[in-house]
């Protein structure tokens, strides 16, 4: 709840000019309410001698657009209330009720711009660089350019004006085929409604293993996993620590990451920490703009079953690879742990959060930045470039050749140095003589 109350009052901030709203405050108890029902309260600025109703005669189109959003995106906040601080129950109060209506309407074109621009300002990592593409869309929403457009040309257009000015691959305006429903943490403040969104998430993630789509041991006891997305470890934790085991035994390690397309910072720690012996390797920090404040990401001291440390590992990279994806090639080569090779990766190294334009429409946005404690910076832009450069369909063939050479070089039983030879010999020889889909997946 205090968590919900936070985001609710920030960006309720970010929807009026500066100094015209002083706080929100989100409320699940008050003479008003029902069981189960909120109320969002807005303390306003008042100038001397101004009253509330001029207040709100001035802001009566963000008022009405505020309640709008709310119907949709937090169903439960069915009053929305506007006040003064510091007069107790006597101050002047204007309290708009849920209305379906309302709630119903589409938003237009110019609404979703105007609401994409002002979330842009308030919460984009570079404010300079928002503060620039937003006055170059402002002088084109003035122009009329977006007042005919579909909802999945307007994302089009206003992703790569953004990216002109910008040039981040995580700010984009996404369309979405179905009305969203409430992000997690915003369908209410029950606990019955966050064991159900917990459930949801769970059955969610383990539609693709969360991420782990292959675990297999190859021949010359070399381990491979496909990993095509980082997911949040409370989650996939238990699948983490099962591949992790399947892999324990072999030699070296490949882990695939050329579909990987992102996910959590958190999610790369706990894959991360099963590569080190124990707590103590400082992987990456993320510095949030809007607080100032620089989150620190080490190894963590305890993972479930085995560690695979002092043996080598060999990561699989493509254009395509990218976020969270890059995150766990940007640490680990920066700490020498493991070789990428294949392609330079995509270049998206932002942290990056959802924000709703309209039902069918939102906004991600990057609102922190990476800062590796090595290097003192991150991948954005330029991708993370391989320590061996191939093509990303010929990189699972130079990985495995390389672990194979590493196998031979140790004191390994018969069976498996035999195994072995003959892979590497097949993977080294003529085309022809290359063994028939040698690559997973």
């Amino acid at each position: 709840m205090a968590r919900l109350a936070r985001q609710v009052n920030d960006e309720i901030l970010s929807r009026f000019p500066a100094g015209t709203v002083q706080r929100a405050e989100l409320l699940s108890e008050d003479a008003q309410l029902d069981a189960d029902e909120l109320l969002v309260r807005v303390f306003v600025g008042l100038d001397t001698g101004e009253s509330l109703e001029s207040w709100a005669a001035l802001h009566q189109t963000a008022m009405r657009r505020l309640r709008r959003e709310l119907s949709w995106r937090l169903p439960p906040a069915r009053l929305l209330e506007f006040t003064v601080d510091d007069m107790g129950d006597s101050a002047a109060r204007i309290v708009m009720p849920h209305d379906e209506e309302l709630a119903s309407e589409p938003v237009p074109p110019r609404e979703i711009v105007e609401t994409a621009l002002a979330i842009l300002r308030s919460r984009y990592v570079f404010p300079e660089r928002a503060d620039e593409a937003a006055t170059a869309i402002e002088a084109r929403l003035a122009a009329g350019e977006y007042d005919d457009l579909a909802e999945p040309e307007l994302a089009e257009r206003l992703t790569a004006q953004l990216y002109e000015v910008c040039a981040d691959k995580h700010l984009r305006v996404r369309p979405h085929s179905e009305r969203m429903r409430p992000p997690p943490g915003e369908a209410g403040p029950s606990g019955p409604d966050r064991a159900r969104q917990r459930q949801d998430m769970l059955a969610f993630g383990r539609l693709d293993n969360f991420g782990i789509h292959r675990v297999e041991r190859l021949e010359g006891n070399v381990g491979y996993i496909d990993l095509r997305r980082v997911a949040l470890p409370q989650n996939a934790g238990p699948s983490i620590a099962a591949a992790m085991e399947l892999v324990s035994g072999t030699y070296a390690l490949i882990i695939d990451l050329r579909r990987n397309g992102g996910g959590s910072p958190d999610g790369v720690v706990f894959w991360c920490s099963y590569l080190f012996d124990g707590p103590g390797t400082h992987l990456n920090d993320i510095y949030e703009a809007e607080s100032g404040e620089t989150h620190q990401f080490w190894t963590v001291s305890y993972v479930p079953g085995s560690r695979y440390v002092d043996k080598p590992v060999y990561l699989l990279t493509s254009h395509d690879t990218f976020s969270g994806g890059e995150d766990f090639c940007y640490a680990l080569q920066a700490l020498g742990r493991a070789q990428l090779i294949g392609e330079t990766t995509g270049g998206g190294a932002h942290p990056t959060g959802m924000r709703p334009l309209s039902p069918t429409m939102s906004l991600s946005v990057p609102f922190a930045r990476s800062v590796n404690p090595i290097t003192g910076t991150n991948w954005e832009g330029t991708g993370v470039v391989p320590d061996v450069s191939v093509p990303a369909d010929e990189a699972y063939d130079v990985a495995y050749a390389t672990a194979l050479r590493h196998v031979l070089t140790l004191n390994t039983p018969p069976p498996v140095h035999d195994e072995a030879a003959v892979k590497l010999a097949r993977l080294a020889g003529p085309a022809e003589l290359a063994e028939p889909g040698a690559e997973p997946g």
